[in-house]
């Protein structure tokens, strides 16, 4: 298989590519074999919505029958009801943080042969290597490497978690922490999932045989519930509304800002930024960081080319204050931006908010009509959720053709620019050069 390019552009080829085969998903994507075109390899893309929801089912139902691609918008959902499941349990994610914390300090016995893939286990040892080598795996291999993880090998979930975590170029807070939740038998409350031999040989066609290896039955992990759900956060006042002059916050969890967002307001500047103190303290795999990075240089690129305004990059240990204290420096109003989910972009977002509050800084999050029609079903069960989600897709998303990559063009009109910034030709006129690199 090709490596994943992090770029909108990889992104719509991958798409086109997968569209054709989009009738075969139901019946083969539980396969684990090298090259079967039934699994769509889009994660990474969607992850961080350099391709966005809507379009990609909109494109595989081009062509298509609701049948044959139902199952496959469905998976694309998946992802959906998790990040809004885990925005009604937020403490699902900081206690999983908590517990990765400690048990780091301490690994327990065969922590370090699981992630080196010493274990002796028939494909879960290279399911490991893979991981690390790739930073893709197969759904399915997911759920048995799990599965083995906590019931084999008896290591705590969250330490898998962790690993996937570290290593996933499409890894999600939300959808990551509540899958190892589920297989545990933690958010389906004595619910597990169980490895087995036979599943594990007949779906990677014969490849991997671990007889006589796995568990052969399961008690649930046990830990306290959770805290009652809280009211999610939803949008208040327009993103058009925000006083100018407007600067652009881009984040890693959304990077397609010039798609299907009517209501954002045309932004003097676009800001994007790093901090190595969060990346180090995630434990992010190298290829994840440059994954990460070079998908927001291309946003970047996108947005300077769309709005014909320049960009510029941060690199700070406290990123959310240093937005704010370059923002104030540059003589803009408000910053805009797609809220983050829980999980550490959105511990940025709310570091930005405190910075911005400080020194009279408008900060105004906005969220995809996407979000804001499936995050409210989220509370309760999957299949709830899916059925108002079916009905809403089935009645109101249109087939669509996979669009260009080619950026859209240019506004007629832009915001005046920040008071006292004046941009170089190069930086105005395009991002493609380069993005220049600022630290405050």
């Amino acid at each position: 298989m090709a490596a994943f390019v992090p770029t909108r552009a990889a992104g719509l080829s991958r798409l086109r590519e997968f569209t054709p085969k989009v009738a075969r998903y139901s019946e083969d994507r539980d396969f684990d074999r090298p090259g079967n075109q039934a699994v769509s390899r889009l994660s990474p893309w969607i992850q961080r919505r350099l391709l966005t929801e809507p379009e990609v089912i909109g494109a595989v139902r081009q062509g298509h029958d609701w049948t044959a691609v139902e199952k496959f918008a469905q998976e694309v959902c998946w992802r959906t009801y998790w990040k809004g499941w885990m925005e009604y349990h937020p403490e699902a994610w900081s206690f999983y943080r908590e517990a990765v914390t400690r048990l780091r300090r301490a690994p327990p016995a065969g922590y370090a042969e699981a992630l080196a893939g010493r274990t002796g286990i028939d494909g879960f040892d290279s399911w490991a290597k893979q991981l690390v080598e790739e930073g893709w795996l197969h759904n399915h291999a997911r759920m048995w490497f799990a599965s083995i993880w906590i019931f084999t090998l008896r290591l705590p979930w969250e330490l898998g978690a962790d690993f996937f975590l570290r290593h996933l170029l499409d890894g999600d807070p939300a959808s990551n922490t509540l899958s190892w939740r589920w297989v545990a038998g933690l958010h389906t409350r004595g619910k597990v999932y169980l490895a087995k031999a036979d599943n594990i040989a007949r779906h990677t066609g014969g490849r991997h045989r671990p007889e006589g290896r796995l568990a052969v039955d399961a008690q649930a992990v046990t830990e306290p519930p959770l805290p009652p759900a809280v009211t999610p956060w939803t949008p208040g006042p327009e993103l058009a509304t925000a006083p100018g002059p407007v600067g652009l916050w881009l984040h890693p969890e959304d990077l397609s800002p010039e798609v299907s967002l009517p209501g954002l307001p045309t932004p003097a500047v676009v800001v994007t930024g790093w901090s190595e103190a969060m990346a180090e303290e995630q434990a992010w795999d190298a290829k994840v960081v440059a994954f990460t990075q070079a998908a927001l240089a291309d946003a970047a690129g996108r947005a300077a080319e769309t709005w014909g305004v320049p960009v510029e990059t941060l690199r700070a240990p406290a990123l959310g204050a240093a937005v704010a204290e370059w923002a104030q420096r540059r003589g803009l109003r408000s910053i805009v931006a797609l809220r983050p989910w829980t999980g550490p972009w959105l511990e940025v977002a709310r570091d930005l908010e405190a910075a911005g509050k400080a020194v009279g800084l408008t900060v105004r999050w906005g969220r995809r009509d996407w979000d804001t029609r499936l995050i409210p079903y989220s509370s309760r069960g999957f299949f709830p959720f899916w059925n108002e989600a079916r009905a809403w897709l089935t009645s109101s998303l249109e087939p669509s053709p996979v669009v260009s990559s080619r950026v859209a063009p240019p506004s007629p009109a832009h915001a005046d620019p920040p008071a006292g910034y004046t941009p170089t030709p190069s930086a105005r006129t395009t991002h493609l050069n380069r993005i220049r690199n600022r630290r405050p």
